[in-house]
């Protein structure tokens, strides 16, 4: 893949994967990204996952035409981005290896890489020049690990953005980039929106035209898009107006119920409504659905006297990425001693900014006409 006359793909796809980071499930796979410039020097931007390293030496001679890479940048630790740096070290023995202080303490953590390969520490701000192409890099601490960095590339104008702007799924994979991206954002990047708004700051004085990051596509157009949907989740903001039903049930019961308020919601003329069964689909895009809609409600039995445990994963989750801004509606079920309301409500105790509806349905086994009427009232509130 040619992405200007000096820059070139040189990364691999990966379709055997099953789990990403052995929790994301990838039906596309994923493609670990690299690239090569070409310029008086050239510079090989990160590596790839351990199992394609024959390949990725493959690619980089194809593009280099017998010339030998100068350096290898290292934006990111992350195996599946690092793991070949002593396979390149071995191919290219007189290449310098580029990466910041913390990057050099983590290589040696994973690979024991020793004092004879040549290295170049380099600090924030900092400048490499390949001739014509200028590469300055960016510090992007906690973005999503502590050493990582962007390197912006003057001459083409592009940012190569890290795990930034990526997305699940191989490059031959025909699919929405938003939403793989929304998933891979919350699920592995989500917690750091602070930092992720640090760094686009830094950006916005970046004369930005292409943005290569190290999963997922090349972007190179309509850029306003892909960096707004950043801003949007960096910042926590709500990007749809809808209502997202996430439930749990053992015997039915609480399902029915969960149901029946987005039938109610649907009635009362809420546009999107989406349900989801923690137990029984993808909780990472369970994740994503929460923090993509402005209102949320949980639907839980009561199990052991707190909350079913699907659903405490769910809440977890959410906590743990800095779940705020949203409007909260909850619907418990128990059968002698109903908790799970309770327990929801002290698990968002200390949550920013989230409002937590005053109509609580509470069923005891299964819905009554009682019950009925206070999902009718909640649905009110939640409209």
């Amino acid at each position: 893949m040619i992405i200007t006359n000096d820059v070139k793909y040189v990364g691999v796809n990966d379709h055997d994967v099953d789990l990403f980071e052995g929790q994301y499930i990838v039906p596309n796979g994923m493609a670990y990204n690299s690239y090569v410039i070409m310029d008086e020097k050239i510079a090989v931007m990160d590596s790839v996952d351990a199992r394609f390293g024959e390949e990725w030496i493959k690619n980089i001679e194809a593009v280099t035409e017998g010339r030998t890479p100068d350096y290898l940048v290292v934006q990111h630790m992350e195996p599946d981005h690092s793991a070949n740096i002593k396979l390149f070290i071995e191919k290219y023995p007189e290449a310098t290896v580029v990466g910041n202080a913390k990057t050099f303490g983590m290589m040696n953590q994973f690979y024991q890489i020793g004092d004879e390969v040549k290295k170049q520490v380099v600090t924030d701000k900092e400048v490499l020049s390949l001739g014509k192409h200028e590469l300055t890099f960016v510090f992007a601490p906690m973005v999503h690990w502590p050493e990582v960095m962007v390197t912006y590339d003057s001459t083409d104008k592009i940012l190569f953005s890290a795990d930034g702007f990526g997305k699940f799924g191989a490059l031959d994979a025909d699919e929405d980039w938003a939403c793989e991206a929304r998933r891979y954002y919350f699920g592995i990047v989500g917690k750091y929106g602070m930092q992720v708004q640090m760094l686009l700051k830094k950006a916005a004085d970046l004369d930005i035209q292409i943005i290569c990051p190290l999963h997922g596509p090349v972007l190179t157009e309509d850029l306003g898009y892909y960096i707004d949907k950043y801003n949007t989740w960096s910042s926590y903001e709500p990007e749809t107006e809808g209502v997202f039903i996430a439930y749990v049930s053992v015997y039915g019961n609480t399902k029915k119920a969960a149901e029946l308020l987005k039938a109610k919601l649907e009635e009362k003329g809420v546009e999107r409504v989406v349900i989801a069964d923690l137990a029984r689909e993808d909780m990472a895009e369970c994740v994503e659905d929460a923090f993509r809609h402005d209102r949320l409600v949980l639907a839980s039995t009561t199990y052991n006297n707190d909350i079913f445990p699907f659903m405490k994963t769910f809440v977890n989750d959410l906590l743990e990425r800095g779940y705020q801004k949203r409007k909260i509606g909850i619907i418990e079920n128990g059968t002698w001693a109903p908790a799970a309301a309770r327990v929801i409500k002290g698990m968002f105790e200390k949550s920013k900014e989230l409002t937590i509806c005053e109509e609580v349905v509470t069923i005891k086994s299964a819905m009554t006409d009682d019950t009925v009427a206070s999902i009718d009232r909640l649905a009110e509130e939640l409209k």
